[in-house]
């Protein structure tokens, strides 16, 4: 057993750059494809067509600094100190309830301010763009698990490999590609769900989200 492993993990070291590559593009998109309070906002902001480009681009950044954090070793620090992630876990629990009232809030508030345009995008002004990304890095950075999926575990598998930014390369692609056709597919979706009861449903079903994974994260 213990050749058969030792066989396996220098093939794994080993593996051409290009399947190297691919495996951690799948990696990647395999960890963040489930739906959490990044994908749940992101839809949110591509199917109200506002400042999409902005939440994705934060996103991308985000992943891309973490996964190489995690493949650079530094991982290791939330392995030794757990308290950091215990703290970072009941902030995030504390904004996602708060997340989800605001968009409770805006699914019963005023009707006309949810009413789209010709161009599907609502008549309300929107958050500006200090606003957007401040709302989109805390639900990246006050979620642990986002910690966990990047740093630990991808910075973990990327370091089995002799090329490890390659592999971590192609998490960082997957991520990219990932959050763009989220933001962009839910943007050109925009003009069909021009219904201001579609908004609302849309925001009491991103509330329901944002409660769920804060009552899984204060229950972790």
């Amino acid at each position: 057993m213990h050749v058969v492993f030792t066989v396996r993990a220098a093939y794994v070291r080993r593996m051409p750059v290009l399947a190297l590559l691919a495996t951690g593009f799948l990696t990647g998109v395999g960890l963040i494809i489930a739906i959490g309070p990044q994908n749940a906002f992101i839809l949110r902001q591509g199917i109200r067509r506002e400042r999409v480009a902005v939440v994705v681009l934060v996103c991308v950044i985000a992943d891309v600094a973490l996964i190489a954090l995690g493949t650079a070793g530094i991982g290791i620090v939330f392995e030794h100190a757990p308290w950091v992630v215990e703290i970072m876990r009941w902030g995030g629990v504390a904004y996602l309830v708060w997340f989800a009232w605001t968009s409770i809030r805006s699914a019963f508030g005023d009707s006309e301010a949810l009413a789209p345009t010709a161009s599907g995008a609502t008549t309300a002004e929107g958050r500006s763009a200090v606003s957007v990304v401040a709302a989109t890095a805390a639900l990246t950075f006050l979620n642990p698990h986002v910690y966990l999926d990047t740093v630990v575990m991808l910075g973990t598998v990327a370091n089995q490999h002799e090329a490890r930014w390659v592999f971590s390369g192609g998490a960082m692609l997957g991520s990219l590609v990932w959050f763009a056709a989220l933001g962009w597919g839910a943007h050109l979706l925009a003009p069909v769900l021009r219904s201001p009861r579609v908004w609302r449903v849309v925001d009491v079903a991103i509330a329901a989200v944002m409660l769920m994974i804060a009552a899984r994260l204060a229950v972790a």
